[in-house]
C-alpha cells in the first residue's frame, strides 16, 4: 500500500501561518492519493491549533493559529505521521454520468478532432472508456478536476480562453477533465456537456462529489438531453453506483 513518507515529501513555508507539505511535481493519481491520506490522517490526530486543511493535486496546506502552535512545533508533529498508512476507499462514491457531445453541447469537439488527427467518436469512445478520480475540488463552487484521461488528451489550454463557459460544461486539457458549476470564464476545450449539476446551492449537499470520488462518462444523444435533464431535476434518475 503506498503511503506518504519522509522519502516523498518536503515541507515548504506559506507564511506565518501555513505549512505546505508536497509530493511531488507532476499531476499522478499515486501522489494525489499521498496527498488526501495525510490529510485525513492529519484530521484524525486534531492537532490543537490547526484551522483548515486543503489537499491540492500534489500537496496539503495545513492553515493553522500562530498563537496555538508555532510551525516548528507543527512540523515536529507531522513528520511522524507521514509514515502512516490509511485506506481512503471506505468513503468514497461511484458516480456514472451522462454527457452529451453532440453539437451546441460539445463546441470544441471538432476542433479538437482536428488538432489531435482522430474522429469525434474516437474522443468520445476515449473519454467514456476509464474510471477516473476526483483529484481535488477548486476554482468554482462544487467543481471537481478528475484524471488521468487516456494520453490523447494530453492537450494544451486553449490559446484563446472563453468570457463564459456554461454551467455543466465537460472540459479537458492535460490529461484530465473538469466540469463547470456555474457560469465563468475558461480556459479549456469544451466537448460535452452534462444534464447533472455538480453543484446546486438549494440542494440539501449543494457539492455533488467530493476529492476521492469515482467517476465514469457515458453518451447521451441531444435528443435525450432534455428529457434527462427534467428527470433529474425530478430527482427520478440514479448517478451513484453500487461500491
Amino acid at each position: 500500500m503506498n503511503r506518504p513518507s519522509k522519502n516523498n515529501s518536503r515541507f515548504l513555508l506559506a507564511g506565518d501561518s501555513a505549512l505546505v507539505i508536497q509530493f511531488g511535481e507532476v499531476v499522478d493519481a499515486a501522489i494525489n492519493q499521498n496527498v488526501r491520506k495525510l490529510a485525513a490522517i492529519v484530521k484524525r490526530e486534531n492537532i490543537n491549533g490547526i484551522l483548515d486543511l486543503v489537499p491540492t493535486m500534489r500537496s496539503l496546506m495545513i492553515h493553522y493559529d500562530p498563537l496555538c502552535v508555532s510551525q516548528s512545533e507543527l512540523k515536529k508533529r507531522i513528520v511522524p505521521l507521514l509514515g502512516k498508512g490509511i485506506t481512503l476507499d471506505d468513503d468514497i462514491n461511484r458516480w456514472r454520468i451522462p454527457v452529451c457531445y453532440e453539437n451546441e453541447y460539445a463546441p470544441d469537439i471538432e476542433e479538437v478532432s482536428k488538432s489531435l488527427g482522430v474522429s469525434a467518436s474516437e474522443i468520445i469512445k476515449q473519454h467514456t472508456s476509464v474510471e477516473l478520480e476526483v483529484f481535488m475540488m477548486g476554482f468554482l463552487p462544487g467543481f471537481p478536476y478528475l484524471g488521468l484521461l487516456p494520453e490523447i488528451f494530453d492537450l494544451p489550454r486553449r490559446v484563446e480562453p472563453r468570457v463564459h463557459v456554461p454551467p455543466r460544461s465537460i472540459s479537458v486539457a492535460a490529461r484530465q477533465t473538469t466540469i463547470y458549476t456555474i457560469d465563468s470564464p475558461g480556459g479549456w476545450h469544451l466537448i460535452g456537456q452534462t444534464p447533472v449539476d455538480f453543484y446546486h446551492r438549494e440542494r440539501r449537499n449543494p457539492v455533488l462529489v467530493k476529492a476521492g470520488d469515482k467517476v465514469t462518462f457515458f453518451a447521451i444523444n441531444s435528443e435525450e438531453y432534455p428529457s434527462v435533464r427534467r428527470a433529474l431535476m425530478a430527482d427520478e434518475y440514479p448517478l451513484m453506483m453500487d461500491c
